[in-house]
């Protein structure tokens, strides 16, 4: 079920996000002090690709100072419009049944947008899996 939810995430609208984060991934590739930020814009196009069945885990031992700054640097700069655009397209989504599931994957993806450093996007089932991955 959730591979069928995950094309229809993908051809109404995922594809355009995740081209669109990949996009701003790349431009803030261009400078040495983008790159962590481009990092992550590669990590929410990953999820914004193809949402259904992963859950979003905040990784153990990723705290620290520079993970704060870095995560408020992200909201001061692009996190705050994405998680409200997020928002509004849950809402806009949770106007019809049948965008229900596709709104919840919006809400589920807004703490990954809000904050994405030191937050992961795994299968479901997977926790372990969370502590354990490099980079993301």
């Amino acid at each position: 079920m959730t591979a069928i939810a995950n094309i229809l995430w993908f051809v109404l609208g995922g594809f355009l996000a995740a081209i669109a984060y990949l996009i701003g991934g790349v431009l803030m590739c261009l400078t040495l002090i983008g790159i962590p930020f481009g990092f992550q814009a590669f990590k929410l196009a990953g999820a914004v690709a193809a949402p259904f069945g992963k859950e979003v885990v905040e990784r153990k031992g990723a705290s620290g100072c520079l993970r704060v700054v870095l995560n408020v640097l992200w909201i001061l700069l692009p996190g705050l419009e994405l998680a409200v655009a997020h928002l509004i397209l849950a809402a806009l989504l949770a106007v019809t049944i049948v965008g229900i599931p596709f709104a919840i994957q919006h809400v589920k993806l807004v703490p990954l947008a809000l904050m994405p450093f030191g937050r992961s996007l795994v299968p479901r089932g997977s926790i372990a899996f969370a502590d354990q991955a490099p980079g993301r």
